[in-house]
């Protein structure tokens, strides 16, 4: 069997994406800690769209200047405006039940069952784009699954019982989410033709608009839930560090030869800094045990992204 490390760009930007990702997840987890979630959210969100709005305002300005940089953002037609807003909608949905249950749960916990989103992907994968797996790649699968399920039984010691805890099913909802927008991108980077900084850039927006719909009904009014809120340094850097990772992962999708199943799979690489870095940052337990399913989940990877 012909094994292929890393002999593709679209691997190394995967990687690059996962480094970012993991970042944005111990940022997330400071920004959220006793903090009220929606404006959390609507703060990364708007801080991403932030460091857009320079690349967007250049395009209509200095158009050439942009396109040679490679950060144009096109004009684009209702239709796909309409897909981007499509997006938005799952993308807020998942973040929307993830925050909420990161907030409550360990992130020790939190990261590694949103690990099982390529398993969802693999099967979107298949029946959507016909990719191929090949068996060793099976194994890998199954083998992250059967990992998040040692987590599950690492994270009874710590009186977070999968059964009858709801922010397990938020995770687990969000995570489902994620896959199906992970999904989606494929369509939306190569069959829709959308620069990875178009589609950033107006996702954000419609997700802003998505947010503050939310809020203008669930936090505004409240002066006493306004009060609650805690601006952090995490917030903006949570928005940076995930349309970095962003960024480095659509432009891994705009290869053809790109596998969204793979791509999936090498972004978990990310669960080494979420699970080590951050069970110290966070004081959290049980962190040797967690060690052992994080290594099934890193020999699963191993196999999807070696053996080609």
């Amino acid at each position: 069997m012909q094994t292929a490390i890393f002999a593709d760009m679209w691997m190394y930007l995967g990687l690059l994406a996962a480094l970012f990702l993991g970042l944005h997840n111990l940022c997330k987890k400071h920004a959220v800690q006793g903090n009220e979630v929606f404006p959390v959210l609507l703060g990364t969100v708007s801080s991403g769209f932030l460091v857009l709005l320079p690349f967007f305002f250049g395009s209509v300005f200095y158009p050439e200047k942009l396109k040679i940089l490679g950060f144009f953002i096109e004009s684009i037609p209702i239709q796909k405006h309409g897909f981007i807003a499509i997006k938005s909608l799952i993308m807020a949905s998942s973040w929307l039940l993830a925050y909420q249950a990161l907030k409550h749960l360990p992130i020790t916990i939190v990261t590694p069952i949103r690990s099982a989103g390529p398993f969802f992907t693999f099967i979107g994968a298949l029946l959507i784009y016909q990719e191929k797996p090949n068996p060793w790649q099976w194994v890998g699968f199954f083998l992250i699954i059967f990992s998040v399920f040692l987590y599950s039984q690492i994270g009874k010691k710590e009186g977070i019982h999968f059964k009858s805890n709801k922010w397990i099913y938020a995770i687990i909802g969000a995570t489902f989410l994620g896959a199906s927008s992970g999904l989606y991108d494929k369509f939306l980077i190569q069959s829709q033709e959308l620069n990875p900084q178009t589609l950033q850039f107006w996702f954000c927006w419609y997700t802003i608009l998505i947010l503050l719909l939310i809020l203008s009904f669930t936090w505004f009014p409240s002066a006493e839930k306004r009060k609650a809120f805690n601006w952090r340094w995490s917030i903006p850097a949570v928005g940076i560090l995930l349309q970095t990772s962003d960024y480095f992962y659509f432009k891994a999708l705009q290869d053809p030869e790109a596998l969204i199943m793979l791509l999936s799979a090498i972004k978990r690489s990310q669960i080494l800094i979420a699970v080590v870095l951050g069970g110290f940052i966070f004081k959290e337990k049980n962190k040797r045990k967690k060690l052992i399913p994080l290594a099934g989940i890193m020999i699963g990877v191993a196999l999807i992204l070696f053996f080609k």
